[in-house]
């Protein structure tokens, strides 16, 4: 059986740049939906891609966004080959926001609210060299590479975001609005904002207006852990960044990701790892290389 929902990995992977070639790939792409905000830059060919009732040619330099939850499909419109770079995130990681705009997630979902195009043609956005710069950075994961994909997909958001102004889009003061909202699509971005507290998964899911029980059976679905699970991987990945771009002492780092003390963060990070926060430490300084 197919199933359209796919599922994704917003916690390992919060984003992914490729370049799909249908002739090595499993194609056409058939109708699915996911969590991630996916937006496609034609290569070569001509491909049909279906969102919805909507349907659009794509020739070269042509760009499609589809919005979080949308099904869609793609297919080639005359039977050759085609090939596309890809960009797919998780909208709710974008968290670089000046204080004075919303949300990206706000903004889009406003967007998609006042039935902004998701279609560009290759003359609006000029936006080659963002996907190709994507695709390398995760090819060489180099050191920062991270915040380089999300510098260029704020740059991929703005140009969408300014053209879709110039055919009339208001922000309106809603989308502040749904800045404070949070659902179970996006329980994760406040998990992220608030690690270094006490997080009680019971509050979480008031948040979402969910009970304990239902909102721990949709977190899992979604996710593939437990939310306390998904909280204590997230710390392990903080833990990481502290160890290997700061010298920080581990009491400093186990206050600062959430852990209820340092011998609870040196034992977590141990069952995790295989090695505990200072053998990590040490064993990547001296290689010189990211441990991610």
């Amino acid at each position: 059986m197919h199933f359209l929902f796919e599922a994704g990995d917003s916690l390992n992977t919060p984003f992914e740049c490729f370049i799909f070639r249908s002739e090595s790939e499993k194609f056409p792409v058939r109708p699915h939906w996911h969590y991630f905000v996916e937006v496609i830059y034609m290569l070569r060919g001509a491909a049909r891609m279906q969102c919805g009732e909507s349907s659009y040619v794509l020739h070269p330099g042509d760009v499609i966004l589809f919005h979080p939850q949308a099904v869609h499909t793609i297919f080639s419109e005359n039977g050759e080959p085609v090939i596309y770079s890809v960009l797919k995130f998780d909208v709710n990681r974008l968290n670089m926001t000046p204080a004075y705009a919303p949300k990206v997630r706000s903004i889009l979902k406003s967007a998609e609210n006042q039935g902004m195009p998701i279609y560009f043609h290759e003359s609006e956005l000029h936006c080659e060299k963002i996907f190709e710069r994507c695709v390398q950075e995760i090819e060489e994961k180099k050191y920062g590479y991270d915040l380089l994909i999300q510098a260029y997909l704020y740059d991929l958001m703005l140009k969408m975001i300014r053209r879709w102004q110039e055919l009339g889009f208001q922000i309106e003061n809603e989308s502040f609005h749904n800045d404070g909202e949070y659902r179970i699509d996006n329980i994760t971005e406040y998990m992220d904002k608030h690690i270094k507290e006490s997080l009680q998964v019971q509050d979480i899911a008031q948040k979402c207006g969910m009970s304990y029980s239902y909102f721990a059976k949709k977190f899992r679905e979604m996710y593939g852990k437990s939310c306390k699970e998904y909280m204590e991987v997230m710390r392990i990945f903080k833990v990481e960044d502290y160890l290997l771009f700061t010298d920080f002492d581990l009491n400093y780092i186990s206050q600062e990701t959430g852990f209820s003390d340092c011998s609870h963060m040196i034992k977590t990070f141990k069952r995790y790892r295989g090695m505990t926060p200072k053998q990590y430490r040490m064993h990547y300084q001296n290689s010189g290389t990211s441990g991610k």
